[in-house]
């Protein structure tokens, strides 16, 4: 069985790009040994993988920012107000 992780509503686009000639060769190399079913596919997953790194490298960052003793007054505050809250049986 052959699962599709491309999600069939989702456009493609026709790009041009500019590599050197030792990326090229190298995606060709996966190609020939059918690592991937031709360049564009090797490309995209190449951008995707990325993509995809850059993005929790910013979540990283963004979660850096946080003062952790100031979420946990806070996750505890409102962990108190739902104990409070909380009925009884």
């Amino acid at each position: 069985m052959i699962i599709s992780h491309t999600i069939a509503a989702m456009a493609s686009r026709k790009i041009a790009i500019t590599l050197d000639a030792r990326t090229v060769d190298e995606v060709d190399r996966l190609v020939l040994e059918n690592v991937f079913p031709n360049r564009s596919r090797a490309i995209q997953r190449a951008l995707e993988t990325t993509l995809d790194a850059l993005s929790r490298h910013r979540l990283q960052r963004e979660c850096e920012k946080l003062d952790a003793r100031e979420e946990r007054r806070e996750a505890e505050a409102g962990l108190k107000r739902d104990i409070e809250e909380w009925p009884e049986y």
